[in-house]
């Protein structure tokens, strides 16, 4: 990502998403908002979706590499987080109002080495023996972790046993997220990924 996005355009992808998981549940979309340039930017990205009663996870789909242009990747990231995420039961159109939407705009992800990971910066990648786990940066903030429990997070996350992200052909990978969240509709740096949460 060049440049941060502006809350504006954070904005546009939040109604992005919402209108793509409203549209396949077959409820009124309304107009289609004006798409600035910079959302064309083929960007990795991530869409969270919370139930606004109790914060709980209902589904967290996206592409790390920047597989579509952003506009394009949220809306296809947000009908799969509502529909595909395979932990959870399709979202119902009764739940929709009842959903928060956040957008995660991510850096490229580059080699970091595990003594590098700082919480709430850093999202990570863990790839070992054909299997990969990641998380978005806000997950160790969230749930309280320090860097060694968001490295074995990591590991969990591919299924693979405690400490291997210290195995020498073990390979972890950082980047970064710009978030931007429904409730507040405003955006923060790199605090939250199946391509899942």
């Amino acid at each position: 990502m060049s440049a941060p996005l502006a809350p504006e355009e954070g904005r546009v992808l939040l109604t992005l998403a919402r209108r793509a998981i409203a549209r396949k549940l077959r409820q009124p979309v309304g107009e289609l908002p004006e798409l600035p340039f910079r959302l064309r930017e083929a960007l990795g990205v991530f869409v969270t979706l919370r139930r606004r009663a109790d914060g709980e996870l209902r589904g967290c789909i996206g592409y790390v590499e920047p597989r579509f242009p952003l506009a394009e990747g949220v809306a296809h990231a947000a009908r799969a987080a509502a529909f595909e995420d395979s932990r959870f039961e399709p979202v119902r159109p009764d739940e929709l109002d009842g959903l928060v939407i956040d957008v995660s705009v991510l850096g490229a992800p580059e080699p970091i080495a595990p003594d590098q990971v700082q919480v709430g910066v850093h999202g990570l990648i863990l790839r070992h023996q054909g299997r990969t786990g990641l998380l978005l940066p806000q997950v160790p903030v969230e749930q309280g972790w320090d860097r060694i429990a968001f490295l074995e997070y990591a590991c969990r996350k591919a299924g693979l046993p405690p400490g291997t992200w210290r195995q020498p052909e073990a390979q972890l990978l950082g980047f970064s997220a710009q978030v931007f969240e429904e409730e507040q509709a405003s955006t923060r740096q790199g605090r939250e990924g199946t391509s899942d949460e």
